[in-house]
This record gives C-alpha cells, sequence and structure tokens, in this order.
C-alpha cells in the first residue's frame, strides 16, 4: 500500500435518492456534482498516499451515513471524523456509537454551538464530547479562525487528557494575511500535550498559489512550537484540487521545505497520523 497518510479529505455522492442532503442544503451547493472515496482514490494514489481520514461533509449534517459505507467499504485505506450535534439528547452516546465503525475523531465548530467565538464550547454538549474523548481517547478536530483559540484553551485546561487537532493551522492567512498575533495565539497551544495541528489546505491561505512557499515561515513556526510528532499533512480535497493539483499540496511537505528533516517528513505525513488517526 501507499506510504502516506492524508489527515483531512470530503467524499460525497451525487445520489441524493440513498443519501439525502440536509435541508439546508441544496444539489447545486455541491461543488464540485461528485467527489466519491473511487475518485478520491484515484487521486490520492498516484501521490504516494494510501490511506485517508475522511471528514464528514456539511452537505449531510449529522447523518454520517456516507462517511460509514465508505469506511466499511475500504477499511484498510479509510478512518473518520464524524459530526454529532452538541446539542442533541446525548452527544457522548453518539459518539461511543460510532467508535466501532471505524470513526476516530469528530469535527467541532461554532456553527454547531450555535453561539459566538467568545463561547463556542459552553454547550453542555460539548462540555460531554470533551469528558467522553477524555476516556475514550477519540479525537475532537476543531474548524475555527485564530478568534476560536481561545476556547480551546480553556477547555484543554478543564479536560487535559483529550486529543485534539487543530484544522488547517486554524485557517490563518485564509484573507490573505498571515498576522503574527494568529500565529503566536496557535503556537501558544502547543503548551497542550494532547493538542495537534493539521499542516494543510495550502490553496486556501497565503497567497494561495503553488508551490506554496509563502507559508514556509509560517509551518516553521509551526513546526518549532509544536514538534514534528504533534503535526499531520492534509490536502483538504476536493477543493485542493479544484484549481490546482493534489501533488502541489504533498509535494510543499515533500520535496520543497528544506528546514524539514527525513524524520519530520516521515511524521507530517504518516506517522502522526498513523498514531493518532488509524491505531485504536
Amino acid at each position: 500500500m501507499e506510504p502516506y497518510i492524508d489527515a483531512h479529505c470530503h467524499v460525497w455522492t451525487p445520489d441524493v435518492g440513498r443519501y439525502p442532503l440536509a435541508r439546508s442544503f441544496t444539489v447545486d451547493q455541491m461543488q464540485p456534482p461528485s467527489f466519491t472515496a473511487e475518485e478520491l482514490l484515484a487521486i490520492c494514489r498516484p501521490s504516494g498516499v494510501g490511506r485517508v481520514n475522511l471528514i464528514q461533509m456539511s452537505y449531510y449534517e449529522f447523518d454520517n451515513s456516507y462517511l460509514l459505507d465508505c469506511i466499511a467499504q475500504y477499511p484498510d485505506r479509510f478512518v473518520g471524523t464524524a459530526i454529532v450535534d452538541p446539542l442533541g439528547p446525548d452527544p457522548a452516546a453518539a459518539m461511543r456509537a460510532l467508535a466501532p465503525r471505524g470513526v476516530r475523531a469528530f469535527r467541532i465548530q461554532p456553527h454547531y454551538s450555535k453561539r459566538g467565538l467568545a463561547d463556542w464550547l459552553a454547550p453542555e454538549g460539548y462540555q460531554a464530547m470533551f469528558a467522553e474523548a477524555a476516556r475514550s481517547q477519540q479525537v475532537l478536530s476543531c474548524l475555527i479562525d485564530p478568534e476560536g483559540l481561545r476556547e480551546v484553551d480553556r477547555l484543554c485546561r478543564q479536560f487535559p487528557e483529550t486529543p485534539v487537532v487543530i484544522d488547517h493551522m486554524a485557517r490563518i492567512g485564509v484573507d490573505g494575511t498571515i498576522r503574527d498575533a494568529d500565529v503566536q495565539a496557535l503556537c501558544d497551544l502547543a503548551q497542550h500535550p494532547r493538542v495537534y495541528v493539521k499542516v494543510g489546505a495550502f490553496y486556501a491561505l497565503g497567497k494561495k498559489q503553488p508551490p506554496y512557499l509563502d507559508l514556509a515561515p509560517l509551518i516553521r513556526r509551526v513546526l518549532q512550537a509544536y514538534g514534528s510528532r504533534r503535526l499531520m499533512w492534509e490536502s483538504d480535497c476536493p477543493f485542493q484540487v479544484v484549481q490546482h493539483t493534489y501533488d502541489d499540496s504533498i509535494a510543499l511537505i515533500r520535496d520543497r521545505l528544506d528546514f524539514l528533516s527525513d524524520d519530520d517528513r516521515d511524521w507530517l505525513l504518516t506517522r502522526t497520523a498513523q498514531r493518532l488517526l488509524f491505531t485504536t
């Protein structure tokens, strides 16, 4: 099997009869119209990526059916990051129920708590999820901007055993500007030993153009703060391949950053995700 692991890809299917969209989405919003598990594998395997952490797509909201079916069909290649409703009756029970089905993580974000960034982790459901993750060692994966990091810090102090991942380097530079204060806020979270960072979504950050070398100073600071054993590479497909290529993304880590040692690359491209997401 190909050696590398992609820590973050989305999949969906045009078969909305079998896998209906959430009420807040329409078929026209599915762009591209199709990105199935098979389409993903056809893109990632030529670049040496044999395993992927699938992220539940927002089109389906809390119905993880397609994600679960992809994992069941390709159990040697996929694990999953599901979404459960933090305002639902028992989100911790939902986490436990999904664990035997290849779900290793759960996406959390302010949108689902229906609160502002200042207290987005305040709902009791998110408190219950942090407590359950501390027990089960399932991962909580945060889709947030830098303004949401303070709440993560608060919960990490309350639940120090909970494994937490920050997606897309906290989307620093999504508006084209990489601010030192934002980078420092992300690096400050490294004081919590169970916090990890996904390094990727390069197509959406900074100058948003391959070979993405403008992101090198950001990645270097994150590496210095966390060490390579708490970093993992992600493509954020299919959005990575709308205008750029899959290899554009992995090549930045695999080939281009001269401050990465061979050991750093090994952890970023394989071993961190293997240990955190693929080892039960």
